[in-house]
């Protein structure tokens, strides 16, 4: 006889009853970590993760059957079968189409996309009050082939001092593999267009001071042994594993807030599913103060200008984007035929 399945169960979320199905379905084979393991994972990180997640339209990275089966990306909750408290928020694809995204406004948002196989929550850098200026300026430090998180971590300390010198915090987080994320919180006044230029902008402030460990080209053929500084992930639609999101690898890592002074120590790998909640129990939320004092990213355009005049203008957008205004050819360097050669 077949083992007996564990019953579902009914779950008092903020105030809503969130019902858990198949709690004993392995999400993690090589950790053995259950569904169950999963939301209770989210249940214990709630503060954290909702400072990350709420108001914001967020895609579901979504496991069913478990890391090692079908994966897809929720973009639209469904008209059908969805508690009547879930919330959305109308958002606009590059394409012009549009989609209700999930739009946690309490932790039982999380909780019921956990029930529903959710593994990795990737929120836009937008409130539900204005989805088309972003709030959050995301940096992504990305190490390529040849680097490590090592790296990524020595550019992080460079940006450090680059954002201490432009007076603004910026807060650092694992991402859960090899590279890092700064976040900066901004004032929503700008276009994804214009965050996306300032973003182009300190990246390339970043390169000119330290152009042997840090590269904005976006062709991987031009970058080298350094860590790529990913300034689409502030185009619009480009999402980010949020802070205390699990990541769809075998070691159930976490995205995981840390203190500039403590990144410099820390190992991806010691940020689980079942180490972060002790850690978060312990110390609390080093991104706490996040939302305190949103920055005026005009000394970023302001670069932006600059960098123009002196022939440095937009960089290629992803390759599913409509043509943009500005924009250079995405014509991969080796194969443009019309590149002056040397």
């Amino acid at each position: 006889m077949g083992a007996t399945k564990a019953a579902a169960e009914e779950i008092e979320v903020a105030g809503h009853t969130v019902r858990l199905s198949s709690p004993d379905r392995v999400i993690f084979p090589q950790r053995g970590f259950t569904k169950a393991d999963v939301f209770h994972y989210y249940l214990s990180v709630g503060e954290g993760i909702m400072r990350a997640l709420r108001d914001r339209p967020t895609t579901l990275q979504r496991f069913p059957e478990g890391i090692e089966g079908e994966m897809f990306f929720q973009k639209r909750v469904p008209a059908r079968g969805v508690p009547p408290w879930v919330q959305t928020a109308e958002i606009s694809f590059p394409s012009g189409r549009k989609a209700a995204e999930l739009c946690p406004a309490d932790l039982a948002h999380v909780a019921w996309a956990a029930q529903m196989g959710t593994v990795v929550f990737h929120p836009w850098p937008v409130r539900a009050t204005d989805v088309d200026r972003p709030d959050e300026l995301r940096i992504d430090l990305d190490p390529q082939p040849g680097t490590d998180f090592t790296h990524a971590v020595t550019a992080a300390g460079e940006l450090r001092a680059l954002l201490g010198e432009l007076g603004v915090t910026g807060w650092p987080k694992t991402s859960g593999g090899r590279g890092v994320h700064v976040y900066l919180r901004i004032q929503p006044r700008w276009t994804f267009v214009e965050v996306r230029r300032a973003t182009i902008a300190l990246a390339r402030e970043l390169e000119r001071r330290r152009p042997e460990l840090v590269t904005t080209a976006w062709w991987k053929e031009e970058r080298g042994s350094r860590v790529f500084v990913d300034f689409n992930q502030m185009a619009r639609d480009r999402t980010i594993a949020c802070a205390y999101s699990l990541r769809a690898n075998a070691r159930a890592t976490v995205s995981t807030p840390v203190d500039w002074d403590e990144l410099t120590e820390v190992d991806p790998d010691d940020f689980d599913l079942r180490s972060v909640p002790a850690r978060f129990a312990e110390r609390g939320d080093p991104h706490v103060g996040i939302d305190d004092a949103p920055w005026d990213i005009t000394p970023l355009l302001e670069w932006a200008e600059r960098d123009a005049a002196a022939g440095q203008g937009d960089l290629p957008y992803p390759p599913e984007y409509p043509k943009m205004p500005g924009e250079p050819k995405r014509v991969q360097p080796s194969k443009d035929r019309d590149r002056p050669r040397a």
